[in-house]
């Protein structure tokens, strides 16, 4: 039996399968999504209104000041809104840790938002998503903390709900999930419609992708302190 003749059709087939799939395919389709989808093959980067790239609108990060809109609470890492450590809980709905944990929640979003003690809260302002990454929150969500912002901001409530408004996304194709809030891009909007009230949201920061650091990285409440 010739050896050598048997092997190499097999080592000519791995070198062929490895030039198209491992470097022609990628190449192709990346070349590809430059050119059709260049803001999603990027990342789906945003920006403040000084050009700064100050996050995805894929990804959450933590906003705490009374003058923004606040995300759904995140499991993401030891401090939340980790892009390194996406993760849940996995908490079952019968754990006492999470039962502890969303009455904890529940207080605090309706003190931080002036509800009486016993007000219904939505159940993504007090629970993590899957990801603990979800930049999304329900307009129900969003309409409890427009009187926080308009306050916070001396604006009217009714011009804070047309800006939330205006940033609710309806079911992907007409069908598919929920209407959703991106507070990221809502928080932005604020900006651009009121003006900022302290720091733009990035302001001062590196222009690189700011998902990826822990928000424990700058002071919360601020806008600076948005999770890089």
């Amino acid at each position: 039996m010739n050896v050598a003749a048997q092997m190499r059709p097999a080592i000519v087939l791995v070198l062929l399968l490895t030039l198209l799939t491992g470097i022609v395919y990628p190449l192709v389709i990346t070349g590809i999504a430059q050119v059709v989808f260049p803001y999603q093959a990027n990342g789906s980067l945003l920006t403040n209104s000084q050009g700064e790239v100050v996050g995805s609108e894929l990804i959450a990060q933590p906003f705490t000041s009374p003058v923004y809109f606040h995300p759904r609470p995140s499991a993401a890492g030891s401090g939340g809104y980790d892009a390194t450590s996406s993760s849940a809980s996995n908490l079952g709905p019968t754990n006492q840790k999470l039962i502890d944990a969303v009455k904890e929640r529940a207080e605090s979003y309706r003190s931080t938002n002036g509800l009486a003690p016993n007000a219904p809260v939505p159940a993504d302002a007090v629970t993590t998503s899957g990801s603990g990454l979800d930049p999304h929150i329900s307009p129900a969500n969003a309409t409890i903390q427009v009187a926080r912002v308009a306050r916070a901001r001396n604006v009217r409530t009714e011009d804070v709900q047309a800006v939330v408004s205006q940033n609710t996304e309806d079911r992907t194709l007409g069908i598919l999930g929920e209407p959703r809030v991106n507070v990221l891009k809502l928080n932005l909007a604020l900006d651009q419609r009121f003006g900022s009230t302290s720091q733009p949201i990035g302001s001062g920061r590196s222009a690189a992708p700011p998902a990826v650091v822990s928000p424990a990285a700058s002071p919360a409440g601020s806008p600076a302190a948005v999770g890089r």
